[in-house]
């Protein structure tokens, strides 16, 4: 009986055993397995192509045959091109049409929408008109531009056959032929493009705004300037931040309305970087040349876009009131 309980004892408790330990995943392992297809997209759609260029860039190729090595001979000629400054100026114009001009109408057309037009006529009257004014978002840019094409026509085009309807003819213009009107017909049509997606953002904004505050300022007899200036402004400024940053970097990339409407012309008036870089691929095939331009223009994207997140984060900490 002794030996019997003695084994039963030495079987149930082995010291010497190692014992074993499950390891399991933690919720980082399972978040890199979701993360893995994106971060190779990325790798292959966008890293891989971008140093491919960058590496064409120190090349003089005309896309057949050897690229020969140059060093930075394309970057000192584009320090020196004046056509390819003349282009970033006018892209500096783009970033005014796309960028400051809809987040600035766009918030104020957003804050009217909700402070205003909510209360008064109803929700669904403001779904209506925020979905009127979110419509261009969704037409292809082909397809905007082509109509906007026909709009500014010279000849029979709607714009002059109105204005001459209503006694103006002597107003009448080759909107887009004309060298000194047809960067600035490129902007209108771009304001009308890009207002909706500011305005979707902002009205977004103001739905984790605390009404009470508003009411607030209503009973101490603020008028709707002052409740937007005081109290809507600072409350979205995340969301004015990144409005701003993403339709900067859609300005600056803009390439299929200028490809539709002027095609850069009339004598380069309405040339930006990326129809540039585009040109000097494919219709003057200096491939380098056009590596260095985009490559340039990447750079001043990527630099833009840090910027941009740094001024979201510290206006972020600020309304939390943390430091930055």
């Amino acid at each position: 009986m002794t030996v019997t309980l003695q084994r039963i004892t030495a079987k149930h408790h082995r010291p010497d055993r190692p014992t074993r330990r499950r390891h399991r995943r933690g919720p980082r392992d399972s978040y890199a397995l979701f993360l893995l297809p994106g971060t190779l997209a990325f790798l292959v759609v966008i890293v891989v192509p971008f140093l491919m260029n960058t590496g064409v860039s120190f090349t003089d190729w005309q896309g057949v045959g050897s690229p020969g090595w140059s060093g930075l001979a394309n970057y000192r000629e584009l320090l020196d091109d004046s056509e390819f400054w003349a282009s970033f100026r006018h892209s500096l114009f783009m970033v005014v049409a796309m960028a400051a001009l809809p987040t600035a109408i766009g918030l104020i057309l957003a804050a009217a929408l909700f402070d205003h037009v909510g209360k008064h006529f109803g929700d669904r009257i403001t779904t209506v008109l925020r979905a009127c004014f979110y419509l261009p978002q969704v037409l292809p840019i082909a397809v905007a531009g082509i109509v906007w094409s026909w709009i500014l026509a010279p000849d029979n085009g709607s714009l002059n056959e109105l204005l001459k309807a209503v006694g103006l003819g002597s107003w009448q213009q080759d909107w887009l032929g004309d060298p000194d009107l047809a960067l600035y017909s490129v902007m209108g049509v771009m304001v009308w493009v890009q207002l909706g997606f500011p305005l979707v953002v902002f009205m977004a904004g103001l739905q984790r705004v605390d009404p009470q505050l508003y009411e607030a300022a209503e009973l101490d007899g603020a008028g709707w300037w002052r409740r937007f200036r005081h109290i809507t402004v600072p409350q979205i400024r995340p969301e004015i931040y990144v409005v701003l940053t993403w339709c900067t970097i859609a300005a600056l990339k803009v390439f299929g309305a200028v490809y539709v409407l002027t095609k850069g012309g009339p004598g380069g008036a309405t040339n930006v970087p990326s129809y540039f870089s585009f040109t000097t691929f494919f219709e003057k095939t200096q491939v380098g040349y056009g590596a260095a331009i985009s490559t340039v223009l990447t750079v001043i994207i990527l630099l833009l876009s840090l910027i941009g997140l740094k001024l979201q984060t510290r206006a972020e900490d600020a309304e939390e009131g943390t430091p930055a």
